[in-house]
């Protein structure tokens, strides 16, 4: 599939963790951009999974996302798809956000393609604590078969059309 179908993906929120985000540079670009998504996801019905490394000594995700506790997966790995996998529905492709891009994002992406999933990058919504690091791991991640999108992208995929019902909501979140 080469556009995301809002039938078929699940938004993968990957350790946006209170611990992690007075280091990511252009946080609070990324973070406006995963609310956005998890708000687009509510509204059309996507399922949503959050990931949390290493919780307490990261924290909690980012209380300005505020996921329900049973979206949450708990890990100790950099490469959340072995704990992820078993709650993806089956023949999903995956629409990832998070941090850190060249370490958690990387890894889970590459896990993922490694187990034939589509994967959709949302650069605009992922980080690292320098700008080179995000840059190479999106490299790296587009050479592997993940595709990099924006959230904007994500949202007018998902609708496919002006005419879809839910339309002017989603436009909103844009504005």
């Amino acid at each position: 599939m080469l556009t995301m179908d809002v039938s078929a993906s699940t938004l993968l929120m990957i350790d946006f963790q209170s611990k992690l985000m007075p280091a990511i540079d252009d946080a609070p670009a990324a973070i406006a951009n995963a609310r956005r998504l998890i708000d687009a996801a509510a509204i059309l019905g996507v399922p949503t999974l959050f990931t949390e490394q290493n919780a307490k000594r990261l924290g909690p995700t980012l209380s300005d996302l505020a996921p329900n506790p049973s979206l949450i997966v708990h890990k100790m790995t950099f490469d959340a798809a072995p704990d992820v996998l078993p709650r993806l529905p089956k023949g999903h492709a995956v629409v990832m956000t998070g941090w850190e891009a060249h370490v958690c994002v990387l890894q889970t992406a590459l896990g993922l393609i490694e187990t034939g999933r589509q994967v959709f990058v949302v650069r605009d919504a992922i980080g690292s604590r320098r700008a080179e690091s995000k840059e190479t791991a999106l490299k790296r991640m587009e050479q592997h078969g993940a595709d990099i999108v924006t959230a904007e992208m994500v949202l007018f995929e998902w609708l496919k059309t002006a005419e879809h019902p839910r339309f002017r909501e989603l436009a909103a979140l844009i504005k």
